[in-house]
């Protein structure tokens, strides 16, 4: 494309010799005149067309571009060639208009998720409330009379409230974590003794269901560098979510394997399974795979999304082996050694200390 001078300059001494052409037919004067005609002309029309391509064309490109220069899309500074220039700018237009559409669809996705999980938090809440509620009401109209009534409704009564502040608690953990408000406080300790503990804790929930909790490891002592209370409940939850998904008079296994680096644990259940499909979505809040079933079996529904937060903050991924049938093997690694220790700092081990 020709430069806008070159472009002026033609047009000028275009319009200059038309001008003067006609001039000599209809009117016979002096060389010179016409010589000052054809100079005037040509002068007054380069100066008028370039400050027609200069201010009117060129200029709004100028303020385009560095207003996309401002937002780093990467349109070259060269401007000596418009059309390289009108070239950049759509390159850079079509990236930026990609940029928002991606950033629109992002924002959908948030927008369907906030809208789902508004939905699921209303659902889980309306449950425990109504149960409470009815049975409150039941004895207000006359049932407290009776001893055993009253005592058998508050009971129910009590254990919906028990279930929503458990759903709280969880719902404010699962916060937390995800805001950053909960710092992880690492240390050194023995993983196979606090498994050991919380199976102690769950085994009354086993026994009711006839569930058998074993441990299997080649020694009696794993060493670990985590967060103990995070980790702690990382167990208490899949062993939990373990006994609830075991058949009855069946068995939960926790099993370790330790390693140079990390040790893999293990919490294996040999109930119905979990099919393909929904492998992917378990650790979603909220989500279940049968939701006709899952509250009689117990359970917020964050367990397994509060589990994944908190292995992201140990740089462990848990991974998921399961077929119909023949239960699921939930398996994720941790950190061993002195190393880790002497890399993270003192700081988490005085807090860890000071904690337990």
């Amino acid at each position: 494309m020709l430069h806008p001078k070159v472009l002026s300059l033609l047009t000028a001494l275009a319009v200059a010799l038309v001008v003067t052409a006609v001039l000599l037919v209809v009117d016979r004067i002096a060389f010179a005149s016409h010589l000052l005609v054809f100079l005037g002309v040509g002068a007054a029309t380069y100066f008028l067309f370039y400050y027609i391509i200069d201010h009117q064309v060129l200029r709004p490109l100028r303020q385009l571009k560095k207003r996309l220069l401002s937002l780093q899309v990467g349109v070259p500074e060269d401007e000596a060639d418009i059309s390289a220039s009108i070239n950049a700018i759509e390159t850079a237009l079509a990236l930026r208009l990609a940029q928002m559409q991606n950033e629109l669809e992002r924002m959908r996705k948030l927008e369907a998720f906030r809208r789902d999980f508004i939905a699921d938090v209303s659902h889980e809440l309306k449950t425990p409330i109504f149960s409470a509620q009815g049975f409150v009401h039941t004895l207000l109209d006359g049932a407290a009379k009776d001893k055993k009534i009253r005592k058998k409704f508050l009971k129910k009564a009590a254990k919906s409230l028990d279930g929503l502040d458990v759903l709280v608690q969880d719902l404010l953990t699962l916060s937390h974590i995800e805001t950053g408000q909960v710092r992880m406080h690492f240390s050194e300790y023995d993983v196979f003794s606090l498994t050991r503990e919380v199976l102690d804790e769950l085994r009354d929930r086993a026994d009711e269901k006839g569930v058998r909790l074993r441990m299997e490891s080649p020694a009696t002592k794993v060493k670990v560098w985590a967060d103990k209370l995070r980790i702690r409940q990382v167990l208490v939850n899949l062993v939990s979510n373990a006994i609830n998904h075991s058949l009855e008079d069946g068995e939960v296994v926790v099993s370790f394997q330790p390693g140079n680096d990390v040790v893999t644990i293990a919490v294996q259940d040999f109930g119905k399974g979990i099919p393909e499909e929904h492998i992917h979505r378990i650790f979603e809040r909220f989500y279940r795979i049968d939701k006709s079933r899952s509250r009689e079996k117990g359970g917020t529904g964050l367990g397994l999304a509060i589990v994944k937060h908190i292995l992201d903050g140990h740089h462990s991924t848990m991974t998921v082996e399961s077929k119909p049938g023949k239960g699921a093997i939930f398996t994720f690694a941790l950190p061993t050694g002195q190393d880790q220790a002497a890399t993270d700092g003192k700081d988490n081990i005085s807090k860890e200390e000071q904690r337990d």
